[in-house]
C-alpha cells in the first residue's frame, strides 16, 4: 500500500455523482424539480406495480412523474429490493430487470448495455412503488449518470472529469486506469479471506460501455479527500468556487420522511438522507463502498474521515465503527 494505490470506490461514487448534478443544476442544465422525462423521454408515462410482489401487468398509473430530486434522495420508485433480511429476492420485477441485464445492485460485472440501451429496457418495465413514496436504493444514481450526460451533451466520464475532478486535482479517480496503474489495485476479498479475482485489474484497464455513477469510480486517498474538503469548505476549493453553499446545504441535509427513513431498514440504520449520502441527526454526512470503503465528513468538529481496503466484511464486521472511534480520539 501506498498513499496514492488505487481503490475501488463503489457506492462512494454517488456523492460525486450528487456534486455534479448540482453543479450542472446551478447552470441551469438541469432542474431538480422538473420531471425526468424531459430528458429522458423512455420514462415519460411509468406505470407502478399494485404490489411488489405482484406480476409485471398488475399495474396503476403513477400518481405523479419522477423528478431529478428524486433519483437524488432514492426516491424515484425503483431500486433495491428489500423483503425481510432478503434482498432482491425472486419476485416477478426483480426477475425481469436481471433478464434485461440492467445490473441494478452489484457494481460487478460491469453492464454490457450503453446508457441509451440501459435506459430503454429500464423504460419496459414498471416502477416498484410510486414516485416520492420509498427510499430504495442504487436505482436512481443509474439513472442519474444517463440523465446528466444527455444533459450536458457529453459522456458521463468526460463530464465528471471537467466538472469535479479535474477542478479538484483528483488526477487517481476515473472509471478506468491505465493497465499498469490498474495493475496496482489490491486484491479484493469477502468473508474469511476467500479472495474475489472477479473484479481484477483487466476489468479495470478497459473503458467501460456503461459507466456507472452508483459505484462505477476508482480513486485514491488523496483524491477523495480533496473531494471531501470541497464539501466541509461549502463548495469552494483552492480559492475558487465550484459549488453554492445552497447546493452544499441541500446535498448533506436529510430529505426524508420518518416514515421513509423507517422503510429503508438496515441500508440507513435510521439515519437520513441528502443527495447521494447518508446523513445523521448530528449533521456528519457520507457514504460507504461495497468494496469496503468508507467516507465521512463532521462539520461540527472540521473532521474527514475516509478509510480504504478492499475487503466487504468491513460494512458489517465492526470495523466502520471502530475506525470512526478512533478517527474522532485522534482528532
Amino acid at each position: 500500500m501506498r498513499r496514492d494505490t488505487p481503490f475501488r470506490i463503489a457506492s462512494m461514487t454517488k456523492p460525486v455523482l450528487a456534486a455534479a448534478a448540482l453543479m450542472l443544476a446551478e447552470d441551469d442544465r438541469i432542474d431538480l424539480e422538473e420531471p425526468i422525462a424531459k430528458v429522458l423521454p423512455e420514462l415519460a408515462a411509468p406505470r407502478v406495480l399494485r404490489r411488489l410482489d405482484g406480476p409485471l401487468d398488475d399495474t396503476v398509473e403513477a400518481v405523479r412523474p419522477i423528478t431529478v430530486a428524486d433519483l437524488l434522495t432514492f426516491t424515484c420508485g425503483f431500486g433495491q429490493v428489500m423483503d425481510g433480511d432478503r434482498f432482491d429476492p425472486p419476485f416477478p420485477i426483480v426477475d425481469a430487470w436481471r433478464d434485461l441485464g440492467l445490473i441494478m445492485s452489484d457494481p460487478y460485472p460491469r453492464n454490457q448495455h450503453d446508457p441509451d440501451e440501459w435506459i430503454r429496457r429500464l423504460g419496459t418495465l414498471p416502477l416498484m412503488r410510486q414516485p416520492g413514496e420509498t427510499w430504495m436504493y442504487n436505482a436512481g444514481t443509474l439513472v442519474l449518470g444517463v440523465l446528466l450526460a444527455r444533459a450536458a451533451d457529453q459522456p458521463l466520464d468526460e463530464l465528471l472529469h471537467e466538472r469535479v475532478l479535474a477542478p479538484l486535482g483528483m488526477t487517481g479517480t476515473a472509471f478506468w486506469l491505465p493497465a499498469e496503474r490498474a495493475a496496482e489495485l489490491p486484491a479484493y476479498y469477502m468473508s474469511a479471506g476467500d479472495e474475489r479475482r472477479d473484479s481484477g485489474p483487466d476489468l479495470w484497464s478497459t473503458p467501460p460501455i456503461f459507466p456507472s455513477g452508483s459505484g462505477g469510480l476508482i480513486s485514491t486517498a488523496d483524491d477523495y479527500l480533496a473531494f471531501g474538503r470541497l464539501l466541509l469548505s461549502g463548495g469552494v476549493a483552492g480559492g475558487t468556487r465550484l459549488l453554492s453553499e445552497q447546493s452544499v446545504a441541500a446535498m448533506t441535509r436529510n430529505h426524508l420522511t420518518p416514515a421513509q427513513i423507517e422503510g429503508a431498514g438496515s441500508l440507513l440504520g435510521g439515519e437520513g438522507w441528502g443527495y447521494g449520502m447518508c446523513v445523521t441527526a448530528t449533521g456528519r454526512y457520507g457514504w460507504s463502498g461495497g468494496f469496503g470503503t468508507d467516507w465521512f465528513n463532521d462539520p461540527a468538529e472540521d473532521l474527514t474521515v475516509i478509510l480504504l481496503s478492499q475487503v466487504s466484511d468491513l460494512l458489517w464486521n465492526g470495523a466502520l465503527q471502530e475506525f470512526s472511534r478512533l478517527a474522532y480520539a485522534a482528532d
